[in-house]
C-alpha cells in the first residue's frame, strides 16, 4: 500500500506519498496531480494507492515545521526508487546543510566522479523527493542558481527561506 496526502504550503500545494519503507514522492506545485499519480503507478504498479493523511502525519508535521522556519533537517525515512548512480548523487545532495549550497561539480567530486557533472544535474533534476532531498541547494559552479523543477522563483524562495544570501544578478 502507498499512502498519499496533500499539504498547503507557502510555495503552493504539495502531494506526498510513502511506501512502508518511507516517503517515495513529493510533488511540487508545478507538477500536475496526474503526473504525480502516474509516477507512482509506473514505479509501484502492484501497490494500492490510498489517501491517508493520518499515515503521513509525522511527515506532514515536519514539512509544516520546515515551512514555518522551525525545522532544518528531516528525520523521516525515504524510499528512493531510482538508479544506483542517482541514489548516490542524491545521497550527497541530501547532505548539503540547511542554508548552504553546493555546485553540481562539487557533488560530482563528492561521489568520486568529477566528470559526471551533467549526470549529477540529471539526477538532481529527476529528484522525486524535493525539499527533503534539497535539490534547490545545488547551484552552478559559477555561483548562479541554475535550474529547478519548481521554477527559479521557487528555488529563490526556498534558498531565501533558509537564509542563503542570494546574488543580485539572479
Amino acid at each position: 500500500m502507498i499512502a498519499y496526502a496533500s499539504l498547503d504550503t507557502p510555495i503552493g500545494r504539495l502531494l506526498i506519498a510513502k511506501t512502508p519503507r518511507g516517503v517515495c514522492k513529493i510533488s511540487l506545485p508545478s507538477e500536475t496531480d496526474g503526473a504525480f499519480f502516474q509516477w507512482i503507478v509506473d514505479r509501484f504498479p502492484e501497490e494500492e494507492l490510498i489517501e491517508d493523511s493520518k499515515d503521513l502525519s509525522d511527515e506532514i508535521l515536519q514539512l509544516q515545521e520546515y515551512f514555518d522556519g522551525d525545522r532544518k533537517r528531516f528525520t523521516f525515512p525515504v524510499d528512493l526508487k531510482t538508479s544506483q548512480f542517482r541514489e548516490k548523487a542524491l545521497g550527497k545532495v541530501a547532505q548539503i546543510p540547511f542554508g548552504k549550497t553546493a555546485s553540481y561539480k562539487e557533488i560530482a567530486e563528492r561521489i568520486n566522479n568529477a566528470r559526471a557533472v551533467r549526470a549529477v544535474g540529471s539526477a538532481n533534476g529527476s529528484n522525486p523527493i524535493p525539499i527533503v532531498i534539497p535539490c534547490h541547494r545545488v547551484i552552478a559552479h559559477d555561483g548562479t542558481l541554475g535550474g529547478f523543477g519548481g521554477g527559479l522563483a521557487m528555488k529563490k524562495w526556498l534558498l531565501k527561506h533558509e537564509g542563503y544570501p542570494l546574488p543580485h544578478s539572479d
